[in-house]
C-alpha cells in the first residue's frame, strides 16, 4: 500500500519506519528542509515512560490561579481573546478530577510502556545512536507534601508493572552523585530506573537516514501541505505547494497544526499548542552534571544529560502559536539548572529555544482511524511525543494493517471526543 505521512517530526518519522518495515511504500512530506525542525528539535530529552502523567490532574485549576502570580511558575497563560484557548482550558479543567486522571494516566502509561519495548527493539535492529543513555529518571521533591502526593501515581505504576523506587534525601545521591553538592534542597525522589534520555533531533534524523537507505522511504521537504481533498468515503489527495499528491492512505502527524488540516473534513481535534522552552548547556564539570534525567517537581523542569551537553526543558505557556523567545522564561529554567547542578554547565553559553507541544485536554495522544476510510491520525502527544513516538507509531502501523495489536487501542482514537 502507498502511504503518505504528513509531518517529519519524531512521530512522523517513527510512523514511516514501522509502516515501511511492514512492507508499505511510504513517503513523508514536510514544509521544513529536514526532519525534526519544529517541536522535535529542542525538547527536554527525557524518554520518560514511567513519568507519563496527565497535566490535567486534581488541584490544577487552583494551582493555575496561584501560578499566575509566581515568577517561576510551571504554567503561564498569556491573556488574549482566544476562544480556542478558552475551550481547551475548560475541557482540560474538566479532566482535573480523580476519576478522569486515573483513566488518562492508565492510557498514557499503556502507550508509554509499549513504547519502551519498541524503542529498545528499534535501537537493536537499526544500530542508531543518538547520545542516548539508559540510566533512568529521578523525580525530585523539595517538599514532603510532594512525597505524599506521589503515592497515587505509584499505585498506577504498580498496576502497570513499572519499576520504581521512592528514595529519601540520602539515597537520591546514589542515583545522581552531583546532588551531594546541593545538600538540603530535596527531601527525596521517585526513581524510575528503566527510563531513558537522548537527543530527539539526532534520533529522528538518524532514523530518517535509516528509513531512506534501508527501507526505501521517500522524503519530500520544503513542501507546504495545504489541504486534504475528499473523494468518495475517503481522501483522494493532499494538495501541496508541489501539486497534488496521492496515496492509498494518509497519516496526519502535524502536531499542533493537525487541527487546521482536518477541520474542513468535519473532524474537530481538541489540540492546543502549549509552548515549551529549553536551554542546551555545554558541560563544564562532569562530576557536577546529571548522569541521566532529573525532573524538579516544584518547577516542572526536566534536566537531561547528553554526551557533552545538558538539555533543560520546562514551562507550559498558553500563548497560541507565538514562538517568540521570552527572556523571563529563560530566567526560570536557567534558575532551576543553576540551583540543582550549579557546577555542571555554563548556562551563559546556552542555546535558547521554544517549541509548540500539541496538547489534548486529557494529555493522551490521538492514534487511529477517522470517519474517512483512508485517513489516520497520530498526533496530540503533548510533552511526551519523544517518549511515546515508537509505541504510537508501531500501534498505528498494526491498526492500518488490520493486525492484532500489542496493546489495547481502546480510548486512544478521536472517537473519545465525540460527546
Amino acid at each position: 500500500m502507498k502511504i503518505l505521512i504528513l509531518g517529519s517530526g519524531v512521530v512522523g518519522v517513527t510512523s514511516a519506519y514501522y509502516l515501511a518495515r511492514q512492507g508499505h511504500e511510504v513517503t513523508v512530506v514536510d514544509r521544513q528542509p529536514s526532519p525534526a525542525m519544529e517541536t522535535s528539535y529542542g525538547n527536554a530529552g527525557q524518554v520518560s515512560f514511567g513519568f507519563s502523567s496527565p497535566w490535567a490532574a486534581p488541584g490544577i485549576p487552583q494551582k493555575a490561579v496561584k501560578w499566575m502570580f509566581q515568577e517561576h511558575a510551571p504554567l503561564k497563560i498569556q491573556p488574549r481573546m482566544d476562544p480556542t484557548m478558552a475551550r481547551f482550558m475548560l475541557r482540560m479543567f474538566g479532566n482535573c478530577n480523580a476519576e478522569r486522571y486515573a483513566v488518562n494516566k492508565e492510557r498514557m502509561v499503556r502507550i508509554a510502556e509499549h513504547s519502551r519495548a519498541c524503542i529498545d527493539a528499534l535501537r537493536a535492529d537499526t544500530g542508531i545512536r543518538y547520545e542516548d543513555r539508559q540510566k533512568g529518571l529521578l523525580q525530585l521533591f523539595r517538599h514532603e507534601s510532594q512525597v505524599e502526593a506521589v503515592a497515587k501515581d505509584m499505585q498506577v505504576l504498580e498496576q502497570c508493572g513499572v519499576r520504581h523506587d521512592l528514595l529519601d534525601a540520602e539515597a537520591i545521591k546514589s542515583v545522581e552523585p552531583a546532588l551531594a553538592r546541593v545538600p538540603g534542597k530535596f527531601v527525596g525522589g521517585l526513581h524510575l530506573p528503566d527510563d531513558q534520555t537522548g537527543d530527539c533531533h539526532l534520533f529522528t534524523n538518524r532514523l530518517a537516514d535509516y528509513c531512506r537507505e534501508q527501507l526505501g522511504v521517500s522524503f519530500r521537504f520544503n513542501v507546504e501541505i495545504q489541504r486534504l481533498k475528499r473523494g468518495g468515503s475517503g481522501i483522494e489527495s493532499v494538495v501541496t505547494s508541489a501539486g497534488e499528491l496521492t496515496a492509498d492512505a494518509y497519516v496526519v502527524c502535524l502536531g499542533s497544526y493537525s487541527p487546521f488540516l482536518v477541520k474542513d473534513l468535519d473532524i474537530r481535534l481538541p489540540i492546543y499548542p502549549v509552548k515549551g522552552y529549553s536551554l542546551t548547556v555545554p558541560v563544564v564539570d562532569d562530576g557536577g552534571a546529571p548522569q541521566s534525567t532529573v525532573m524538579d517537581e516544584t518547577f516542572k523542569v526536566a534536566i537531561s544529560r547528553f554526551d557533552d551537553r545538558i538539555r533543560v526543558g520546562g514551562t507550559a505557556e498558553l500563548a497560541s502559536y507565538d514562538l517568540s523567545l521570552l527572556e523571563k522564561r529563560r530566567a526560570t529554567i536557567g534558575m532551576v539548572v543553576r540551583d540543582v547542578f550549579p557546577e555542571g554547565g555554563d548556562v551563559a553559553k546556552a542555546e535558547f529555544w521554544a517549541g509548540l507541544r500539541p496538547m489534548t485536554p486529557d494529555s493522551t495522544p490521538i492514534i487511529g482511524a477517522t470517519r474517512h476510510d483512508n485517513l489516520w491520525l497520530n498526533t496530540g502527544h503533548g510533552t511526551l511525543g519523544w517518549t511515546m513516538s515508537c509505541g504510537s507509531a508501531q500501534l498505528l502501523a498494526d491498526l492500518i494493517d488490520g493486525r492484532d495489536t500489542a496493546i489495547d487501542p481502546a480510548g486512544l482514537d478521536v472517537s473519545r471526543y465525540a460527546a
